[in-house]
């Protein structure tokens, strides 16, 4: 449907008559209100773009200082901040961070009653990205915990690790080699040198505990750059004390220079003796390095390479750089069980979580269609300081993320108070959310879809906005166009007349928290203006945002909001069958599965499978868990990841789901890779 194109907020009338003189008045009038609106855009992505709010990490301060900032934003658009308990805070908690507990216990016990009691911090540490339990398991020696297909190499191939104690090292076969079976791209180490596809490994095949241990050829390594590093200094050393000789001596000041410098040399190699001798080149991880874990009971834990040397003496004669060695020679696996030991213990982490929340304001609907609902969403939250979550490796800087989504925010304030400001009320429920914890998974807008404050059967589309900042010549992408009917249409005419070369994705998937409606079968439309070199990196600010280009946007979807809100038929949801990727890449069979992120039930859990995908076709339904892929476990999204690359297109492969409870047997045949 149409509409002209006066503000609605300027209460003019336009008739055929008086079109003239109407235009005549709507040109100063409509410029001042875009200047307005554009002002208001820009000090709002200031102060959310601000390094005050620090980056509007999870855990932060500034995360909850946006959350108050928009809460008030929408109160002063007239807006009910009281829909949930009172308040307009949708409020949850989520896991943040581990901390050590009190019993972490390790001892190695043998045939004959003999032990080996290993010392916390000097023989072992526990990690935080292991759970808590207790263990007196046998163990079984499992060399890199490597399953491959390219180049074909498992290191469980042979060997019972089911209910278990499996010792793993660390990194991958063949290091010394350049072109290495386990080489990666770019000479970055393979993705089977990580700590969690190990740690999937383990746990698929039952394992009850995983020892890593520091590989051989990494301590060579540091032990090598150590010696390097005195012998570079020495060298200084030499070449200062040469220059110190020859000079004239009765040239003091460049005699004075000469032993400076020769000072200066001595001290760098005293330095670097220093470090050597105080180095501890079979470093223990320290807690917290690798970040947290999730809801598997698998103690994990890091042991010296001497008390693992020790046990290997003990059992198969033979030590870590012999099993390096003899794996390296000819890339075949030396996994086995060490006959008559056991390994006994406990670890205890415990899981920190913090509270956070989605921001609700709501602009209630008049009329016959009052009780139904268009959700207006956008993420306000951001990663912070850097860490895991930044493209810019190391880097401590706040990220201010003002296109990363400060910008899909402030657009949807201004949204607010467009639509608060009407004389007269929608004939539908508008529902502002302003959504956290998108960067940890959608987890906001999962939770809010789990747990809806408004029915999910009455809400008929929802529009998102994320990273709507960087209008570059005039290109705007819209997701979701293929999921209403009508989308298409509207889309065109909208961005037509907005002056958008609009490029339109149909699949109601992608990386942003509209998946999460339309995995309940909900019609979306996601706004999008590309990425850049500044996505995920302290230099995303607010000085690079096109705010022209953000009150643009805003115009276009206002106009489609309205006229959703005003059309009689809602939109018509279609089950788009190619689905976008969600966070995951790879060349991997298709399976289909729409992944809940923030479940805190073991297993993968699935908000859906994609029409007429494998998953689909399998019998796989939102709520399902996933447990168990073939033969291997499932805990997490990991591990079902790791597991499906196992597999190929056409195989057809057993599932076991927990549903409502209860087990369920089903079978997938795999896909070719999309």
């Amino acid at each position: 449907m149409k509409r002209f194109a006066l503000d609605h907020r300027l209460g003019f009338l336009c008739v055929a008559p008086f079109a003239a003189l109407v235009l005549s008045i709507v040109v100063p009038v409509r410029g001042e209100v875009t200047k307005e609106s554009q002002t208001r855009l820009l000090n709002d992505i200031k102060y959310l773009a601000d390094d005050e709010l620090e980056g509007r990490g999870i855990g932060t301060d500034g995360l909850n200082k946006a959350a108050l900032f928009i809460k008030q934003e929408f109160a002063k658009a007239r807006l009910d901040v009281s829909s949930v308990d009172k308040d307009a805070f949708y409020k949850f908690q989520l896991t943040t961070g581990s901390e050590l507990g009190k019993s972490n216990t390790l001892t190695f016990t043998g045939p004959g009653d003999k032990k080996i009691a290993l010392k916390y911090g000097d023989d072992y540490h526990t990690c935080s990205f292991g759970g808590s339990t207790k263990f007196a398991k046998g163990i079984v020696f499992c060399g890199y915990g490597i399953t491959s297909t390219k180049p074909a190499y498992d290191d469980f191939a042979g060997v019972d690790v089911n209910d278990k104690i499996v010792i793993i090292m660390r990194r991958v076969p063949q290091q010394a080699d350049p072109k290495g079976a386990f080489g990666g791209v770019h000479g970055q180490l393979s993705r089977h040198a990580g700590l969690r596809p190990k740690v999937s490994n383990a746990f698929g095949k039952g394992a009850a505990a995983v020892l890593f241990v520091n590989d051989p050829h990494t301590i060579r390594t540091n032990e090598k750059n150590a010696d390097q590093a005195i012998t570079k200094a020495k060298d200084a050393v030499v070449t200062a004390a040469e220059a110190f000789d020859k000079a004239d001596a009765k040239d003091e000041k460049k005699v004075g220079e000469l032993r400076g410098k020769l000072s200066q040399q001595l001290q760098q190699l005293k330095s670097a003796r220093k470090r050597a001798a105080d180095a501890n080149f079979d470093e223990l991880m320290t807690f917290g390095y690798g970040g947290n874990g999730d809801n598997r009971k698998l103690s994990i834990l890091h042991i010296t390479r001497e008390a693992c040397n020790r046990l290997l003496k003990e059992t198969v004669k033979k030590t870590l750089t012999d099993l390096e060695k003899e794996i390296d020679g000819d890339l075949k696996p030396r996994s086995i069980e060490l006959a008559g030991w056991k390994a006994e213990g406990e670890t205890a982490v415990t899981r920190t979580e913090t509270e956070l929340k989605n921001v609700i304001g709501v602009l209630e609907g008049e009329g016959p269609l009052a009780d139904e609902t268009i959700v207006i969403g956008a993420h306000y939250d951001h990663v912070g300081m850097g860490g895991q979550g930044s493209l810019l490796p190391g880097s401590k800087a706040v990220h201010n993320g003002a296109d990363d989504n400060a910008s899909g925010t402030v657009s949807l304030i201004e949204l607010a108070r467009r639509l608060g400001a009407r004389e007269k009320k929608l004939p539908r429920r508008i529902v502002f959310i302003a959504f956290t914890a998108e960067e940890r998974g959608l987890i906001g807008s999962a939770r809010y879809v789990k747990n809806p404050t408004f029915p999910l059967d009455k809400t008929v589309a929802m529009f998102n906005m994320d990273m709507v900042g960087r209008l570059r010549e005039d290109k705007l992408i819209i997701f979701g166009t293929g999921t209403a009917k009508r989308f298409k249409g509207q889309i065109d005419e909208a961005g037509k007349k907005g002056g958008f070369k609009v490029t339109q994705k149909p699949s109601g998937f992608g990386p942003s928290d509209h998946s999460s409606f339309y995995a309940k079968k909900i019609p979306v439309l996601h706004f999008f203006t590309g990425t850049h070199g500044d996505y995920h990196r302290p230099s995303d600010d607010w000085q690079k945002i096109n705010v022209v280009g953000v009150n643009r946007i805003t115009d276009m979807i206002e106009e489609l909001v309205v006229t959703t809100a005003e059309t009689k038929e809602r939109p018509e949801y279609v089950e788009v069958k190619r689905p976008a990727a969600v966070r995951r890449s790879g060349n991997r069979p298709y399976f289909g599965s729409i992944p809940e992120f923030g479940s805190d039930q073991p297993g993968y859990a699935i908000s859906g499978a994609a029409a007429g995908s494998p998953a689909a076709k399998g019998g796989l339904k939102g709520g399902d868990h996933i447990i168990q892929l073939g033969k291997d476990k499932i805990g997490n999204l990991s591990d079902f990841d790791l597991t499906l690359r196992k597999h190929k297109a056409g195989d057809t492969i057993d599932i076991v789901v927990m549903r409502k409870g209860k087990k369920v047997p089903l079978k997938v045949t795999l896909g070719k890779p999309r």
